[in-house]
């Protein structure tokens, strides 16, 4: 993430890839739908965990897919 000035600039590179790992694992097990369209619920747990300063691509996925999981209905 690059700061410049007291202006965050979100590195989408590591967000798309956490999101990507994610999403794949979620579609093979079936929690979200197998479709193009961007999960939101997914995709904020990512950057909400970005935001407080998880950068390791993998590691937010795994983070990601666990708080996903756990949120799903029983």
């Amino acid at each position: 993430m690059l700061v410049e000035r007291g202006i965050q600039i979100m590195d989408f590179e590591v967000v798309g890839d956490a999101y990507a790992i994610a999403s794949n694992y979620l579609r093979r097990t079936g929690a979200i739908a197998d479709s193009l369209v961007t999960d939101d619920r997914l995709l904020e747990i990512i950057v909400r965990m970005f935001q407080h300063g998880e950068f390791n691509r993998l590691r937010l996925a795994n983070k990601a897919i666990a708080e996903f999981e756990a949120r799903l209905p029983a």
